[in-house]
This record gives C-alpha cells, sequence and structure tokens, in this order.
C-alpha cells in the first residue's frame, strides 16, 4: 500500500478515536477532539497532495478517499449532536445528501457513467470542516478569550437565547460557537445545492435511458 493510501487508511482509523472521545466526554475531550479532528483533515489534504505528485492515483485510493470523508463527517456531526452542538435535523439533512449522492454515483457507475466531484462539493466539504471545527473548539476559545479580555462579545452571543431553546440549555454560547452555527446552515445550504446539482448531473447521464428503459438499470434477467 502507498503513502497516499495509507493517509487515507489513517483518516478512517481516527474517527472511531474521535467519536470515543467526543460521546464519553473525557477530560478536555472538546481539546482532543478538535485535534483528532484536525489530524484526519490534514491527511485528507496530503494524501491527494501526494498521490497526484507521485503519479501514485489508485482506484483504491478513489474508493477509500470519498469514504473516509464521509466517515469523518458522519463522526464528527453525530458526536456534536450528543454534544447538543448542532442542531439533529441539520446533521440529519447533510448525512442524508451524503447517503443520496452515494447512491447516485452508484447507479451512474453500473452504467459506466463517473459523476465526478464538483467545485460545489469542495466547497461544501469545506464548510462542513470550518462549521465542525468552530463548533469543536469554539466554546474553548471563547472561554479563554473572555477569561483574559472580558469581553461580553466572547461570553454571549446575540442569538443565544434562540439556540439555548433548541439545543443543549447548558452550553456556553460565544462568538466562536455562533460562528460555528452560523457555518453549519452555510454547510447545510451547500449540501443541498451541491445535491441538487448531482442529480441533475445524474438526469441529463442517464435520466432518458431510464424513462425509455434501456441501460443495465432496467433490463431484466433472462436466466442465461
Amino acid at each position: 500500500m502507498n503513502l497516499p493510501n495509507t493517509l487515507t487508511v489513517i483518516r478512517i482509523l481516527l474517527v472511531p478515536v474521535l467519536v470515543v472521545v467526543l460521546m464519553t466526554r473525557v477530560s478536555y475531550h472538546d481539546i482532543i477532539g478538535s485535534v483528532v479532528f484536525w489530524v484526519a483533515c490534514i491527511t485528507d489534504f496530503y494524501d491527494g497532495y501526494l498521490a497526484r505528485k507521485r503519479c501514485q492515483v489508485t482506484v483504491l485510493g478513489k474508493l477509500l478517499d470519498p469514504l473516509a470523508d464521509k466517515l469523518l463527517i458522519s463522526g464528527a456531526l453525530l458526536s456534536l449532536i450528543e454534544l447538543g452542538l448542532t442542531p439533529a435535523w441539520m446533521a440529519f439533512i447533510i448525512l442524508a445528501r451524503e447517503m443520496a449522492v452515494t447512491g447516485l454515483r452508484g447507479l451512474a457507475s453500473e452504467e459506466g457513467i463517473t459523476i465526478a466531484a464538483d467545485w460545489m462539493g469542495k466547497w461544501k466539504f469545506g464548510a462542513q470542516v470550518a462549521a465542525i471545527s468552530c463548533l469543536l473548539f469554539g466554546p474553548v476559545l471563547d472561554k479563554w478569550i473572555y477569561k483574559f479580555t472580558n469581553i461580553n462579545l466572547f461570553q454571549t452571543w446575540g442569538l443565544a437565547e434562540f439556540f439555548r431553546g433548541r439545543l443543549s440549555s447548558d452550553q456556553f454560547w460565544g462568538f466562536f460557537t455562533g460562528i460555528g452555527l452560523l457555518l453549519m446552515w452555510i454547510a447545510m445550504l451547500l449540501a443541498v445545492w451541491s445535491a441538487i446539482r448531482y442529480l441533475l448531473s445524474f438526469w441529463r447521464s442517464i435520466g432518458v435511458r431510464l424513462i425509455q428503459e434501456q441501460g443495465r438499470l432496467t433490463k431484466t434477467g433472462n436466466g442465461d
């Protein structure tokens, strides 16, 4: 196994570590979880970079890389729900998008068509990483800054009562925590938008075949 694929496997193995640390709420779970999440995100950058630079792009890598990304985001979002840091319905929409796009890609693959990731998917993933990072480390950072500056902006957020009414009642809401939730809204909207783009691309590629019952997806077995 080459180095890029090894980094991808490491990212996959870091997901259960992240979930266990956050959901068991061990001491300094927010700091440790943030570090684990960032290390996983760094491997995401370098596995693709090294694969292209070393001409080591493999079929295994193409299969494992998106799987590792989905596992990482899914594990982080489920942990955020458990910690009361993000609404469950927002996480559901993002995760539903991931499953739907994976299904569309699988159907297109059966017809010999590859629906490649576009720039919208990259922006979506970037927004998810930024949102999760702020929601994991934001409360800690807000507390640290407020302790040394005593600026209320880092102790209370303008929509604190709105957030508290829908999430955990005892959560510390400060500037970076609020930014994290706003970024989660952006990530959710980008997820919906990119899902629509994938659906349109899928329909343009094989929609007519499905209607006319052509291609491998609509064929029935003949017993041969």
